[in-house]
């Protein structure tokens, strides 16, 4: 009788793509046959595959890579629908990033991706009560991928942070489902306020480069921020809005802005 795992194995077919990828991967350059090896086919199931290479990413002298596999197994154990949303990032991920042409690039190489799944894993640790190891990982990921997502913030799944250097979301911030990001966004406060006090970021929105959103505001669903734009005031769904401070300048443009990454303003 097939073990659970390898039942896993059988029906996932984003770990069937990966593993598929990964063999062509070392066909085509057999020196990268080592890494790929462990940290792909050595595993029987996507969720160990992920488990391990976010065990190697935040590991440092502090903390090694076998205590943080042990905590990512025992949360991907205790709570299935933190794989679920690694699976939908990365699909997400490959569909919006024209960069990415395989499964396997965000799990190896992309660093946004993996700063959401450590952020996930420490959201997870937060929402269990083991708060100074949540910051640890807060911490970790900050350092390793220049992204800073304070544990307690609720992060929706379909989500990509593309290149994610120097991105901020503060602990009350929450960014539904299907969300595009890019770099240098801050989802952050106004001042030294401790109560709810950051953005909530409807689902379906794409949120340009350099973007702040401050203060405890709602973006509506499936609207667009142009990059550089600074958002201090509710955005009704489906609107683009850009400027410093940011205004509405048109319709969203698309039914699914996020999915569509078109950050093009023709006028209205």
């Amino acid at each position: 009788m097939a073990t659970p795992q390898a039942q896993l194995t059988e029906i996932d077919p984003v770990w069937s793509r990966i593993r598929s990828e990964a063999q062509d991967a070392i066909a085509t350059e057999p020196l990268m046959g080592g890494l790929i090896h462990t940290g792909v086919l050595h595993h029987q199931s996507f969720a160990c595959a992920l488990a391990y290479r976010l065990s190697l990413k935040l590991a440092s002298d502090e903390m090694g890579a076998q205590i943080l596999r042990e905590i990512i197994d025992g949360a991907y154990a205790a709570e299935p629908e933190l794989v679920n949303s690694a699976r939908a990032d990365l699909v997400a991920t490959y569909e919006r990033d024209p960069a990415c042409h395989r499964f396997l690039q965000p799990l190896f190489y992309f660093k946004g991706y993996q700063a959401i799944q450590a952020y996930r894993l420490g959201h997870w640790l937060w929402e269990q009560g083991r708060l100074d190891l949540a910051y640890f990982v807060q911490m970790r990921v900050s350092e390793t991928f220049g992204v800073d997502i304070h544990p307690a913030a609720r992060i929706g799944r379909g989500v990509m942070i593309d290149h994610a250097h120097s991105v901020v979301i503060g602990e009350t911030a929450v960014v539904g489902d299907n969300v595009s990001m890019l770099h240098s966004v801050t989802l952050g406060g106004t001042g030294k306020e401790e109560q709810d006090r950051h953005p909530k970021i409807g689902n379906g929105v794409l949120i340009g480069a350099g973007a702040k959103v401050l203060g405890n505001i709602r973006i509506g669903d499936c609207s667009r921020i142009a990059a550089g734009s600074v958002v201090l005031i509710d955005i009704p769904a489906c609107k683009t809005v850009a400027g410093v401070p940011a205004r509405i300048v048109g319709e969203a443009g698309c039914a699914q802005p996020s999915v569509s990454m078109d950050q093009t303003f023709k006028g209205e």
